[in-house]
């Protein structure tokens, strides 16, 4: 054994010495021995304590009320009355209905309506009116075309279009307007003389249309079942 082997044995001996000395000894800071019971003892109770500020959690963001029924058709029924009763029966089928969509459209339809039959545009008519309905307007087209007459209306406005009823009937949904117009009509013979109405004079018109639709058909169109004048 050389000289170099002797003195690296005695300093890997004098390291390990040391290492043990320093290893084995307390010092009066070591941390308590872990105690299982008293760790799950504080858990059950709730009372571990994080260190650091407590921080408040913001409160939760509050959840959309359902619409109260006394509010459902606020702006268009009184709560309780047979309109809103109406109304709450067709949505209940119906999830899709929205009213106030509905009487857009149906003002739209109304002028689509009076001028078709004012010009005798059956097939634009076809399309909007019940067979029942149809007929009738029919009737008065084909009667003004035997007398060689034409009608000539302009809207002024459309003043109000106001829903005053709704009703289901098994699957049949009816929704009634009234509504509220001014407008220029006219009716000229064969001659050009004014036979009917006012070329010139703006009426106000207040007319009562019924409009159905079957809620359980893929087609959304509501078509005009029913017709009368406050006039």
């Amino acid at each position: 054994m050389d000289i170099y082997t002797i003195i690296f044995l005695a300093l890997a001996v004098f390291i390990f010495l040391r290492l043990r000395s320093v290893l084995g000894q307390r010092t009066g800071n070591e941390r308590p021995p872990f105690d299982r019971n008293a760790l799950q003892g504080a858990q059950e109770k709730n009372v571990v304590t994080m260190p650091g500020k407590v921080i408040d959690q913001a409160p939760l963001a509050p959840t959309a009320e359902p619409t109260p029924p006394s509010d459902r058709w606020k702006g268009l029924a009184e709560p309780g009355t047979a309109l809103a009763q109406g109304l709450d029966a067709i949505v209940e089928k119906d999830s899709a209905f929205d009213p106030r969509h509905f009487i857009s459209g149906a003002r739209g339809a109304y002028e689509m309506i009076v001028l078709a039959f004012a010009n005798g545009d059956r097939r634009a008519l076809r399309d909007l009116l019940s067979s029942e309905v149809y007929e009738s307007f029919e009737a008065a087209i084909k009667d003004r075309e035997k007398n060689e007459q034409k009608t000539e209306t302009r809207f002024v406005s459309i003043d109000k279009a106001e829903l005053v009823g709704a009703e289901l009937r098994d699957r049949t949904a009816q929704l009634t307007i009234r509504f509220v117009s001014q407008m220029i009509s006219a009716t000229r013979d064969k001659a050009g003389n004014i036979v009917d109405g006012s070329a010139d004079t703006v009426a106000d018109i207040t007319d009562i249309w019924t409009f159905a639709r079957d809620i359980s058909s893929r087609d959304p169109n509501w078509k005009l079942v029913g017709t009368g004048s406050a006039n």
